[in-house]
């Protein structure tokens, strides 16, 4: 089983990411969940969302504890949550930002972890081009599925496809292809 934890802010659209992975690993033919959990739910306020991926039925149930990858859409909460609390020693951190992780504070973490498990995505500046809204998830999934290898990327797209229709699935699809593209690329892609 592969537990992702996502952390956000309310109206980063974090538990909508979190349904759209376990979207895009349905079509892929794995047992999939997710769910939130929140504390203060007002728009800015913390948000944690959970997504569990598997090849056997999921019988849990509760809040994961420990990830096999975070995925941090604001940056902002690293100094105030511990976002990286319980992470698996061969666990992936992608966080939303355009600077590497070494200039955001994460070069220890880098060196804990193997290489290439901790990366940055500029996911709200691809949103902001593509969808005209600081809605990054697309590009979160999108990062993830590029780092682990866990997904295909027309995965995410089709699950974004499948919730939404017309110029908001492609505009998702576009934001999702930008940040594939990104972490293929090592973060060198044009945004």
């Amino acid at each position: 089983m592969f537990q992702v934890r996502l952390h956000g802010r309310g109206g980063q659209g974090v538990v909508t990411a979190a349904e759209m992975l376990s979207l895009a690993a349905f079509m892929e033919g794995h047992y999939a969940q997710a769910f939130p959990s929140f504390g203060s739910e007002r728009t800015g306020a913390p948000v944690v969302a959970f997504a569990r991926i598997s090849d056997h039925e999921i019988r849990l149930h509760e809040p994961i504890e420990e990830p096999d990858v975070v995925l941090v859409q604001d940056r902002t909460l690293i100094e105030s949550v511990d976002v990286f609390g319980g992470l698996k020693p061969e666990g992936y951190v992608l966080v939303n930002s355009s600077a590497s992780p070494e200039v955001i504070g994460l070069g220890d973490l880098a060196g804990r972890l193997p290489e290439g498990h901790v990366r940055t995505v500029p996911a709200t500046d691809l949103a902001l081009k593509f969808i005209g809204r600081p809605l990054p998830g697309a590009a979160m999934l999108a990062g993830f599925a590029a780092m682990t290898g866990l997904m295909r990327l027309e995965s995410i797209a089709a699950a974004y496809g499948q919730k939404y229709s017309g110029k908001v699935a492609q505009a998702n699809a576009d934001v999702a292809s930008g940040a594939w593209d990104w972490i293929k690329n090592g973060g060198n892609a044009q945004c």
